[in-house]
């Protein structure tokens, strides 16, 4: 079983960056594909980002990628999501989830077995 917390959340400007992490605990992380799925108001929980369990391939939306950088460190169970270059659409609460299917279905939310609380990441324009 794994638990995971998601950081880093908050109100920034347009054009700033935040790095948001997700503190795992649970055997199964260093074998588990991580990804970042985020949900705005009214809107469907749409995927982000994801990283192999390895860290050796990654995979990220067309909205968000040369913005978002994904990477785990599986020395301390965390991920991480850097988000540069903000967007006011990118204003979303961001959730952290992990999975152990086969990395072709990273970008299906309901492939993911566990999922953090969630963490709000609003950007002004």
């Amino acid at each position: 079983q794994v638990q995971l917390v998601e950081s880093g959340g908050g109100l920034v400007q347009a054009g700033d960056s935040l790095r948001l992490s997700c503190a795992a605990s649970g055997r199964t992380f260093s074998t588990s594909n991580m990804a970042w799925f985020r949900q705005a108001p009214g809107k469907e929980r749409d995927f982000v980002a994801a990283i192999l369990w390895n860290g050796g391939s990654t995979d990220y939306a067309v909205s968000v990628k040369g913005r978002f950088t994904i990477s785990k460190d599986n020395a301390k169970n965390t991920v991480y999501l850097q988000m540069n270059s903000l967007k006011p659409e990118d204003t979303a609460v961001y959730y952290c989830a992990a999975m152990t299917a086969a990395w072709f279905t990273r970008r299906s939310a309901n492939r993911y077995t566990y999922w953090g609380q969630g963490t709000q990441v609003t950007v002004s324009s």
